[in-house]
């Protein structure tokens, strides 16, 4: 056994969860029925949307349910193309295909690991009719270059801050960048409800429009169950929303400790050249969702090494998004993917997740980077690091 292992594995992500959430969630089982039936929903809807600075929120089921409402809601169907990161998850993708639309690919920014905006800018056609920029691991891209190019050529815009809640970009918080912004509360995330998401938007007849598409067609507060269109079931129930409602209460308290584990990742390994961690430009506050590590190319060590190693130290950790041109759905969409976007099939090679979840000790991220500087003294293609 390796002298020093950790009896207790150390995860990857998980939650802050404390007696406001429970007591909340209680409240809930026990009165959000009948008149109530609504009411956490409408308190976490009405706080999101002060906290994020827009006019109007919708709790959904998840972040993916946000983005197929966005497209269907801004009329994006067969026929039209859809730009967006190769480098990303592919629920950013998969509402692409749930409208028929086809999604084109995009290279990533080195620096910040999201949407590329001269790459965008260069995968625009005739037929591109939207494009989703995701703020990758809590990171945000150039947001300027991308409106501006969006708004020279007509095209809407949807604004994944799913990894990104409480991020900044020149002070205005992650989601209000586009006509709507959608946003993830999985298990994993910065506030989590365990599964679930919300759209945001400043317009009105949007707002009304996907309020209308996630209920089945029915317009909002329709009591005689008159369908007027084959829509969809897009609803978070009521404990999902009064759990999510209490974790915003604490939301800059979530923000600062996300922040705080950077921080103790940053000074044990920001001085090691072969080995890179998330960004943060002048412009941005990064909200660290995922602490990430992309080791340099010399290293020829690859992200599933890395991984395995890391494993053998009894640590967890997640690989970096594979670009969704390289997986199976994909494969073959976009031929030359490979030497059209470079960053992203770089970085996806060896960018691993480090160990991110709110249990972290100081203590433990201390391991979790003796560990890193071991794996990298022993890569293949480097000597060992003083």
């Amino acid at each position: 056994m390796r002298q020093g292992l950790r009896a207790e594995r150390i995860p990857v992500a998980g939650p802050w969860v404390t007696d406001r959430e429970v007591k909340y969630v209680a409240d809930a089982a026990a009165n959000a029925w009948y008149g109530n039936a609504n009411s956490y929903n409408q308190r976490f809807e009405d706080a999101f949307a002060e906290y994020i600075g827009s006019r109007h929120a919708v709790s959904l089921p998840s972040c993916t349910s946000a983005i197929h409402l966005s497209l269907a809601a801004l009329g994006i169907g067969p026929g039209d193309e859809v730009i967006l990161p190769d480098l990303t998850w592919i629920a950013s993708a998969a509402p692409v295909a749930y409208v028929g639309a086809t999604p084109v690919f995009a290279d990533a920014d080195e620096r910040t690991w999201c949407l590329d905006a001269s790459a965008f800018e260069a995968a625009i056609t005739e037929r591109t009719r939207a494009v989703i920029p995701v703020d990758l691991y809590g990171s945000m891209p150039d947001f300027d270059a991308i409106l501006d190019i969006a708004r020279r050529h007509d095209i809407h815009v949807i604004e994944d801050a799913a990894e990104a809640l409480g991020s900044e970009y020149k002070g205005r918080k992650a989601g209000n960048f586009g006509e709507t912004g959608v946003f993830s509360f999985h298990g994993s995330k910065t506030l989590t409800t365990g599964e679930g998401g919300m759209l945001v938007t400043d317009d009105a007849a949007l707002h009304r429009r996907v309020l209308f598409l996630r209920d089945h067609g029915r317009k909002p507060g329709d009591r005689m169950f008159r369908n007027e269109e084959i829509a969809f079931k897009y609803k978070m129930s009521a404990f999902q929303a009064a759990f999510g409602l209490a974790q915003l209460e604490r939301v800059d308290e979530l923000i600062q400790r996300k922040r705080e584990i950077f921080s103790w990742y940053r000074v044990q390994l920001g001085q090691i050249p072969e080995l890179t961690l998330n960004f943060e430009p002048a412009d941005v506050k990064n909200s660290y969702w995922m602490v990430t590590a992309v080791l340099d190319p010399s290293l020829a060590l690859g992200k599933e090494a890395v991984i395995a190693k890391l494993d053998d130290w009894n640590i967890d950790s997640r690989p970096f998004f594979s670009p969704l041109t390289s997986l199976k759905p994909y494969r073959g969409l976009q031929p030359s993917a490979e030497a059209d976007h470079p960053v992203s099939y770089r970085l996806a090679a060896s960018g691993v997740n480090l160990p991110s979840g709110y249990n972290l000790t100081e203590d433990d991220v201390a391991y979790v980077c003796t560990a890193m500087k071991e794996i990298a003294a022993q890569a293949p293609g480097r000597s060992p690091i003083g």
